[in-house]
């Protein structure tokens, strides 16, 4: 899996855009989690799919919207219809935090990465059950590794030597890529920490 991940934006919403717009079609990432909760990814992904679909882009509406222009269709008419409606949803990939304390966890290469928008909010079992910590509120790009876990913030969107990354665990272990403006690859690390062990459920047996 290739993860994305973009730094907060502020109010810059067309530096978010560009952003996401490169780790989908050129670092070819299968979702991108915006580490932020302020609704800016959210407003991207709206205007992006208004200008997909049109009014009321949401998926709940996809059958309105099929009643709508296929009913009297024509075969090419509907293929682009189709076409349309796969490009929206793709969209779905990307995803931002929806508060400031929320967590969001994920698994790579068989090991817990856990994303917060602020490192303040974390504690002690977070800490103890991820072995990747992944958060946003940070003025400048962070990779660091404390025993046998790693701290990595990607920076604000425009700062100069980060503001993206993108973790993949296809070769084994987790390849972290912190990003530049443009795309460029501005650091490397490799993290093979300690695999966990298997997880207790409390009041389990």
């Amino acid at each position: 899996m290739r993860l994305g991940i973009l730094g907060p934006a502020g109010e810059d919403v067309v530096a978010l855009a560009d952003a996401a717009r490169l780790l989908l079609d050129e670092a070819h990432t299968d979702k991108v989690i915006y580490v932020s909760p302020d609704g800016a990814m959210d407003r991207v992904v709206f205007g992006w799919a208004h200008a997909i679909v049109g009014a009321d882009p949401s998926g709940e509406a996809l059958f309105l919207r099929a009643a709508t222009r296929c009913v009297n269709a024509t075969p090419a008419e509907i293929d682009e219809f189709v076409a349309l409606e796969r490009a929206r949803a793709r969209l779905n990939v990307l995803v931002s935090l929806p508060a400031a304390s929320t967590r969001t966890i994920e698994i790579l290469d068989g090991r817990v990465v856990l994303f917060v928008h602020d490192k303040a909010y974390l504690d002690e079992e977070d800490i103890a059950a991820a072995q990747m910590l992944v958060f946003g509120h940070s003025p400048e790009p962070l990779v660091r590794r404390v025993g046998t876990r790693m701290f990595l913030s990607p920076g604000p969107i425009g700062c100069p030597r980060g503001g993206a990354a993108v973790l993949d665990d296809s070769a084994g272990g987790i390849q972290i890529e912190m990003l530049g403006p443009g795309g460029a690859v501005v650091a490397r690390e490799h993290f093979t920490g300690v695999r966990p062990g298997k997880l207790r459920v409390q009041g389990g047996p």
